[in-house]
């Protein structure tokens, strides 16, 4: 049976980015360097699980029904840019140049992973189409299989009377990767040269 700390270090393993080393220094850090700082992590996670939930409109975080952007009428709210994860949108907002909002998908289309359309968050998004308040759906997802495989499924499932601009990113991300692990001045510029999508 582990000890408490083999516990702790395990738990923290599992944390994206963090391998045995870093669970360790971590895990001493919080238990011998500076056992002060446990409590109050232990309440801003506790804090964080009961208060933290989806947003109602664009599936982002937040701790009322809607997040902060989604709630701020400086946005623009008929240009929606549509991304894969919560992280791609806050890449997004660092790069500060889409003044509209969003609408996180929770995912991507990957048949070998076993992730249909049920899976992701595009019925909601199909909702705010219907509803006549989309003017643009920016597709800001992976420029790779599964990423073009959810751009034509959501395109193709767009009410034909919607008269909705469809444009997607590509101008300076790589094939094969990712809005998360671009920097701002290429995110600004994947926005600025987003072209038509169809």
């Amino acid at each position: 049976m582990p000890s408490a700390f083999e516990t702790l270090q395990q738990q923290l393993k599992q944390l994206p980015g963090l391998g045995f080393r870093s669970a360790e220094r971590i895990a001493l850090h919080l238990l011998v360097e500076k056992p002060e700082r446990l409590p109050s992590l232990v309440a801003a996670l506790e804090t964080a699980a009961a208060a933290v939930r989806r947003c109602v409109r664009c599936g982002h975080l937040a701790e009322a029904e809607l997040c902060v952007i989604c709630g701020d009428e400086r946005r623009d709210s008929g240009l929606v840019c549509v991304v894969e994860q919560v992280p791609d949108l806050v890449a997004m907002e660092r790069s500060a140049a889409h003044r509209g909002v969003y609408h996180v998908l929770h995912g991507k289309l990957s048949p070998i992973a076993g992730v249909g359309p049920e899976a992701l968050n595009l019925e909601s998004l199909l909702v705010r189409v219907q509803s006549g308040a989309v003017r643009e759906l920016i597709l800001a997802l992976s420029n790779d299989v599964e990423g073009e495989a959810t751009c034509h499924y959501l395109t193709s499932h767009l009410p034909a009377d919607q008269s909705v601009k469809v444009s997607r990113i590509g101008f300076g991300l790589p094939s094969g990767g990712g809005v998360l692990y671009a920097d701002s001045v290429t995110l600004k510029s994947a926005l600025e040269s987003r072209r038509s999508y169809s």
